[in-house]
């Protein structure tokens, strides 16, 4: 009896370790902080005259992320109507008809799946970015990635800085393409989220 007691004790400590490890391998949700997320753009203006640079200023979404699995998932919606360019008017036109027409699009949104781990770590993303009423394949180039405890916050925080050149016209977003305007933009994203307790 002692022995089949002992291998039972055995038994059941080997699945609670399992089960620990379960726990620890799991996929982790993280909330996207709209005041550190900023997806940013650089835009040609009169065929390299001079470059425009402007951001989003109101994001939300998810990020999930596995890092035993190497896996992971990224969900953001960008409000499209708090595009900033720095210049009022410039803003304004973006979000009339003859750009982004955000009274009929009013979001733009990126899904995708982190790819390429590398120490834990993805190096990119592979997703589709909708925008205008279009959705094209979009691969972000991960810059860099880092998760740590935030000092404030007291939970887990994970931030990364990833990158990606576009043509706008590929959206529908061609405006002044007649008048030798490049449509190449590159966009630069900085994004924060802290895991969902």
């Amino acid at each position: 009896m002692r022995t089949s007691g002992t291998i039972t004790a055995v038994f059941a400590g080997i699945a609670l370790a399992a089960a620990g490890a379960t726990a620890i391998a799991a996929p982790m949700t993280y909330e996207i902080d709209s005041n550190h997320t900023f997806p940013s753009f650089a835009a040609d203006h009169m065929g390299g005259l001079s470059l425009w640079r402007g951001k989003i200023n109101s994001t939300s979404g998810t990020i999930v992320l596995d890092v035993e699995a190497g896996t992971g998932s990224v969900d953001i919606t960008m409000d499209m109507a708090s595009i900033d360019f720095g210049h009022d008017g410039l803003s304004d036109h973006a979000r009339s008809a003859d750009m982004f027409d955000v009274e009929v699009y009013p979001t733009a949104t990126y899904s995708g799946e982190l790819v390429d781990f590398e120490d834990g770590s993805p190096t990119a993303v592979d997703g589709t970015l909708t925008m205008h009423g279009v959705s094209q394949p979009v691969r972000l180039t991960v810059d860099s990635f880092v998760c740590r405890q935030h000092p404030q916050q007291g939970r887990e925080v994970c931030g990364a800085n990833a990158s990606a050149t576009i043509n706008r016209a590929d959206f529908g977003v061609d405006y002044a393409q007649n008048f030798g305007f490049l449509m190449d933009v590159a966009l630069n994203i900085q994004v924060e989220a802290l895991i969902v307790e």
